[in-house]
């Protein structure tokens, strides 16, 4: 008997498997780091090695969830906003109203802050949609320059280069120079 994949079990175990894959890779990256710092280099490696591995098991159920691939970037960048969203307006509000009523009061300062940082996420996702969807990607007003992320070559005009001259990278590998420092 075949089912709706959409409202099936194996779909909610695909979701239950993507989030438990994910959460144990960050985990071990922790770990990991844990462990250097106690000296323990062997143990760190192992650690690493293992969430690599949970991160490859994650994308496997995630592209699962895909219909069998990896959406495009605008696809993406929807996914993305749409989840800083929910995290800022919804999640991380609620999560300090409760902490606050609970007596926790430092840890609902943190939510509300890291909310702050999720809204930034959001709108720099949004943005960032806004342009692959206008095809502005690469392309700016005005003389703009742009650097080359694999080389650091520096190119002055309009619009990224289609080729990098000196690397030969294509232009996704350009990005508009920022001097922020």
């Amino acid at each position: 008997m075949a089912v709706d994949f959409e409202n099936s079990q194996t779909k909610k175990n695909l979701e239950a498997a993507f989030a438990g894959e994910s959460q144990a890779s960050i985990k071990y990256g922790f770990y990991a780091k844990q462990a250097s710092k106690g000296g323990y280099e062997q143990i760190a490696d192992i650690f690493n090695e293992t969430s690599g591995n949970e991160s490859v098991h994650a994308k496997l159920w995630f592209k699962y969830l895909h219909g069998g691939k990896m959406p495009e970037t605008a696809e993406c960048l929807k996914d993305a906003a749409a989840g800083e969203n929910y995290e800022w307006t919804t999640m991380y509000a609620d999560f300090a109203k409760v902490a606050e009523e609970e007596g926790f009061a430092e840890i609902a300062a943190k939510f509300r802050l890291v909310g702050n940082i999720e809204k930034a996420h959001d709108e720099r996702y949004s943005k960032l949609l806004q342009r692959v969807e206008s095809g502005e990607v690469f392309e700016r007003e005005g003389v703009k320059v742009w650097k080359c992320l694999k080389c650091g070559h520096l190119h002055v005009g309009p619009t990224a280069p289609k080729v990098c001259p000196v690397c030969g990278h294509p232009q996704a590998y350009f990005e508009e120079q920022s001097l922020n420092y």
